[in-house]
């Protein structure tokens, strides 16, 4: 953390340059692709892409995630088991207003169902080349352009758990368990390369209104419990200030009314590790929460990255009132515990931008406004 100013960084997927994702859509169409030909686009997007984060004025910045088709669904790349067709349930609130979830499903607003693989066999590590790739571009990268840091995203086991049904294990939590511990060396790894970890969990939040949508608040509260613990010990041999985890109500354009108060998670999502928490704070469902910490006993030694820049809509947020969302929570928490942040990544799928690719940087350019404002009005003497 710095000592006079709010930090920059965002949740970690970035619009992918069109060279790149022509062969990704070969590789995940099953058409002959030339691998040596990824890898040196891949290679030099990533450069590209944390250059432009440096330029941008974002300090802690990631590989963009351009090597994976999703955040969630990459793993069955990297672990055996997963095949088949996915079963990805329908969102409780689409469910609500089926004429509107046809028609995202048709301009590529959300993924459509089946989306993805399941679980049939033992999950363990298969092929760590991917990592390894991952690791070199994003240090290749980071040598280059010399931002303050640098972080990499990994998949919760529980978010695995909900875009990879479990057709093997004989029960939710074994699968869990088996997902955690397979995971635990990428994790481990991505932190020994001198990146911080950031884990995306949304099961903690989404995960009630997509996997969970017939179970009480109480029941899923449990559901928590189990994922946080998970996690912890497949974190367990990592410094906590070496960890970030995102928390996530679904990065789509829905009405949202189904999603979990974060009032009603907050004790239960902060028991675990990360020390930095990005979370939801600027789109119309989630912008009010920061109240919750007036009575929601921050943790010490946590940090609270909210997102101050909607992900799902292009209007180009003011400065002043990204720098208004951020004094509200550095009031609250205190500004010494504050980074600005946003709301979710800007491609999840690979095929999915959820926000027009040229208006994300106007985007970052007012994230990294705003935080400069809000800072000169909470160090007015720096």
């Amino acid at each position: 953390m710095s000592e006079n100013r709010i930090l920059t960084t965002h949740v970690g997927s970035l619009p992918r340059p069109e060279a790149l994702l022509a062969i990704m859509r070969d590789k995940a169409e099953g058409r002959d692709f030339d691998t040596a030909g990824l890898d040196a686009t891949l290679r030099e997007s990533v450069c590209d892409i944390v250059q432009r984060q440096v330029d941008a004025g974002i300090d802690i910045v990631s590989d963009g995630e351009f090597s994976k088709p999703s955040y969630a669904t990459y793993v069955s790349e990297r672990l055996s088991g997963f095949g088949g067709k996915g079963a990805l349930n329908a969102a409780a609130d689409l469910s609500e207003y089926r004429s509107y979830a046809a028609h995202l499903v048709k301009i590529g607003g959300v993924i459509p169902s089946g989306y993805g693989s399941c679980c049939q066999g033992p999950v363990a590590v298969k092929d760590t080349t991917g990592l390894e790739a991952d690791l070199a571009n994003l240090k290749a990268a980071v040598d280059a352009a010399g931002p303050n840091g640098a972080f990499m995203n990994a998949a919760s086991p529980g978010v695995v758990a909900i875009f990879q049904k479990n057709e093997y294990y004989p029960n939710e939590d074994d699968y869990i368990e088996a997902v955690a511990e397979a995971l635990r060396g990428e994790y481990e790894a991505i932190v020994e390369a001198g990146f911080l970890l950031q884990v995306d969990s949304p099961d903690l939040a989404m995960g009630r209104h997509l996997a969970f949508p017939d179970l009480s608040d109480d029941e899923f509260l449990k559901v928590i419990d189990r994922n946080v613990e998970a996690l912890n010990h497949a974190l367990r041999n990592i410094p906590a200030e070496r960890l970030r985890m995102h928390l996530c109500w679904g990065n789509y354009p829905g009405p949202h009314h189904r999603d979990i108060p974060l009032a009603k998670i907050a004790d239960r999502v902060f028991r675990a590790r990360p020390r930095h928490i990005l979370l939801e704070g600027a789109n119309p469902r989630h912008g009010h929460e920061w109240a919750v910490f007036e009575t929601f006993d921050l943790p010490e030694d946590k940090v609270l990255v909210p997102g101050v820049i909607d992900s799902t809509s292009n209007y180009i947020e003011h400065p002043e009132l990204v720098a208004d969302r951020l004094l509200r929570y550095a009031n609250v928490v205190g500004r010494d515990r504050v980074m600005a942040g946003t709301d979710c990544g800007y491609s999840t799928f690979m095929e999915v931008p959820t926000v027009w690719p040229d208006i994300v940087w106007g985007k970052m350019e007012s994230l990294v406004e705003g935080a400069r404002i809000a800072s000169a009005r909470l160090w007015p003497a720096a």
